[in-house]
């Protein structure tokens, strides 16, 4: 599958964005979907995403409370919302999939998008 964020840009801190990943194809209880982030330098670290179901969530939790995943199985798209952003909250967003239950791990990821850039500024 192929996935295609977007949604990116410049906010100041306190403001919301909202990013999608379209995939080019069904992700409804084929794929566990989810969204990582990277700064330079860092690791790229789980942000949020679905079980396989898509019946529960998870996040990571630096953003519980401020970042909502949804999904719309119909576009074969997920979203992630992202309010009462921070400038900590600066980078690269990836969506990602993978043919199992979670997508925590960036080590299980098989799929990843090409990445939509945040910045937040104070």
């Amino acid at each position: 599958v192929q996935l295609q964020a977007s949604g990116g840009g410049l906010v100041r801190a306190g403001g919301s964005l909202k990013l999608s990943c379209a995939a080019s194809g069904p992700i409804d209880k084929i794929y566990a979907m989810g969204w990582f982030r990277q700064v330079p330098g860092k690791e790229r670290e789980f942000v949020a995403g679905f079980t396989l179901s898509g019946a529960s969530t998870a996040y990571a939790n630096s953003v519980k409370g401020r970042f909502t995943i949804s999904r719309d199985n119909d576009k074969n798209t997920i979203y992630l919302q992202m309010n009462s952003l921070r400038p900590e909250d600066t980078a690269v967003y990836y969506c990602a999939a993978r043919k199992g239950q979670t997508v925590v791990l960036v080590t299980t990821v098989d799929y990843w998008g090409q990445g939509a850039q945040v910045t937040v500024s104070s």
